[in-house]
């Protein structure tokens, strides 16, 4: 529907950073070694259960999230643009996952669950035929130029000193809980106020207001917050900022 090239690369405990960057293969009629690009070169990129690979394997997409580039061999090599990564992961208390580093979650920009459906839907699930033949059917509604011309606009959307404030003083508060070991990085921040900025687009503005800032709040945040044994849920203590962080 995006028009972009797709990959999907599964995660599993026996994959290689290789296996998600490419590796360089020698070909004996040239007498040279020719780079095989791994499904990380393409512009969205699913990452399925994530957190089934070992964190080594993990951090081959550091680089890729940060700079949309990769460096192997010595050779930096850009991806192309847009480029996006999604990723599910199993809970934590299923056998065989490894928790995600925190330099890899804050490269995330949300965090969401999905959780069940509501009955209508899930009765229209049942009832109706299977999703996957109506695949083919979907009409494709954007392209990678569209797509990058959609995100300078949002780019463009102001936010006024006030509300940079009150950003900051958000982040700042993560940083002061006392059941949380670390809060959210200036990275976190910026992510927070893209994500503002990405709102008030949708909405129609030009400019961000505080509750384009409160409703992305808890996806962007959440995640970046690493409570300490027996601390309440993230989501929970970033509501609790949310409270307690007066707009002006």
């Amino acid at each position: 529907m995006l028009g972009l090239s797709y990959g999907r690369i599964q995660f599993t405990s026996d994959l290689l950073p290789a296996d998600i960057i490419g590796i360089s293969v020698y070909q004996r009629e040239q007498g040279s070694f020719e780079f095989h690009p791994g499904p990380v070169f393409n512009q969205l990129i699913l990452a399925d259960e994530i957190n089934r690979s070992t964190p080594k394997t993990q951090s081959a997409l550091l680089e890729a999230m940060a700079e949309g580039q990769v460096s192997v061999e010595g050779e930096t090599r850009a991806l192309p643009q847009p480029f996006f990564v999604i990723a599910t992961q199993n809970p934590s208390t299923q056998y065989g996952t490894f928790p995600l580093p925190e330099s890899q979650l804050d490269r995330f920009l949300m965090r969401l669950h999905l959780g069940y459906p509501d009955a209508e839907s899930e009765r229209e699930l049942l009832a109706g035929t299977n999703p996957r033949l109506r695949l083919p059917d979907l009409p494709r509604v954007l392209d990678d130029a569209r797509l990058a011309a959609l995100q300078e606009r949002v780019d463009q959307i102001q936010a006024a000193p006030a509300l940079i404030g009150y950003v900051q003083r958000l982040v700042h508060h993560t940083r002061q809980l006392p059941d949380c070991e670390h809060g959210v990085s200036p990275r976190g921040g910026l992510a927070l106020l893209q994500g503002a900025r990405a709102w008030a687009f949708l909405a129609g503005r030009s400019h961000v207001i505080p509750e384009d800032v409160q409703a992305v709040f808890g996806p962007v945040i959440a995640h970046r917050l690493h409570s300490a044994a027996g601390g309440e849920p993230a989501i929970a203590a970033a509501q609790r900022v949310l409270n307690a962080v007066d707009i002006l």
